[in-house]
């Protein structure tokens, strides 16, 4: 089945200005050629950078498993080490291994701050949302084509999905990344075809991931027309999601919310009667409040 949201295809030719030569680029890329944001890193900040992200599941790490982990010379991750420890984003525990330091949390706190209109106005939503449903809800944004889970409630009921708040998983068998990527636009589409170019193929996480490109594409097509996705256990086994897309003015996607559950209590059509009315009137009443009047 071929797509139909304009995936590019093979190379074209553009003449140069000023003769006749001509360079190969890649389809649909002529007359808005310019540079990718990647020429313009510092592989040393690049590196800083993977330093702190390295303590995201780890509370300490010494300079030999940094070094391991990052494949850096030791001396290299001394050094930024040292100074992410000038600038408070580094603490060393007893002159032993290294943890986080206080500015991460700082900064933390400032993004609340600068998310507050979405984060703020999303709090009561997501109680409301948890309330109503009796399960675990999330609001999440899509980064590097990856969903990170910004905030979250998580149900009371002994079994349930725990709160993700923080986390990264892949786009193509989640419910919520299938919302940030099927409702953005074709462009956003577009850019994810080009990304999972450069991947080695869709992730297998269970028998129900779906596997074939133009599969997927087309299932986001749909997403973006129904503004609704499903996943039951796509993304882990015995866990379902419903999702919807959160706009805000004008007409602009910002983030997603969703509704996971245990498939013991909610399979294919439990999801689809009763998660996904929720989740999309959560996700509209929210949208109202951004300023998005679709």
């Amino acid at each position: 089945m071929q797509l139909r949201v304009g995936r590019v295809r093979g190379t074209v030719s553009e003449t140069l200005p000023g003769g006749d030569a001509k360079r190969r680029v890649p389809a649909g890329s002529v007359g808005r050629m310019k540079k990718s944001k990647s020429e313009y890193s510092i592989q040393t900040v690049v590196n800083a950078l993977r330093v702190l992200e390295a303590f995201e599941h780890v509370d300490e790490l010494g300079v030999t498993e940094l070094s391991r982990h990052l494949d850096l010379h030791k001396n290299n991750v001394f050094r930024l080490l040292a100074t992410l420890e000038m600038k408070g984003y580094i603490e060393q525990v007893d002159d032993g291994p290294y943890r986080l330091g206080t500015r991460c949390l700082e900064l933390g706190s400032s993004y609340r701050r600068a998310g507050g209109n979405l984060l703020g106005r999303a709090a009561p939503v997501l109680d409301a949302l948890a309330h109503e449903t009796s399960e675990t809800v999330h609001l999440a944004v899509l980064r590097d084509f990856e969903v990170v889970h910004l905030d979250a409630r998580e149900s009371g009921q002994t079994v349930r999905v725990g709160a993700r708040l923080g986390h990264r998983l892949p786009v193509h068998c989640t419910a919520l990344g299938k919302v940030l990527v099927g409702c953005a636009g074709e462009d956003v589409l577009r850019d994810y075809d080009r990304w999972l170019a450069e991947q080695r193929g869709l992730e297998r996480r269970t028998g129900a991931t779906i596997l074939d490109r133009d599969k997927l594409f087309e299932h986001l097509q749909g997403v973006g027309v129904r503004r609704l996705a499903v996943d039951v256990e796509e993304c882990d086994e015995g866990l379902s999601c419903a999702s919807a897309p959160v706009f805000e003015q004008p007409g602009r996607l910002v983030a997603a919310l969703s509704v996971s559950a245990p498939t013991l209590r909610h399979d294919s059509d439990s999801v689809h009667a009763r998660l996904a009315p929720a989740v999309i009137a959560a996700a509209q009443q929210l949208s109202s409040q951004l300023g998005h009047s679709g």
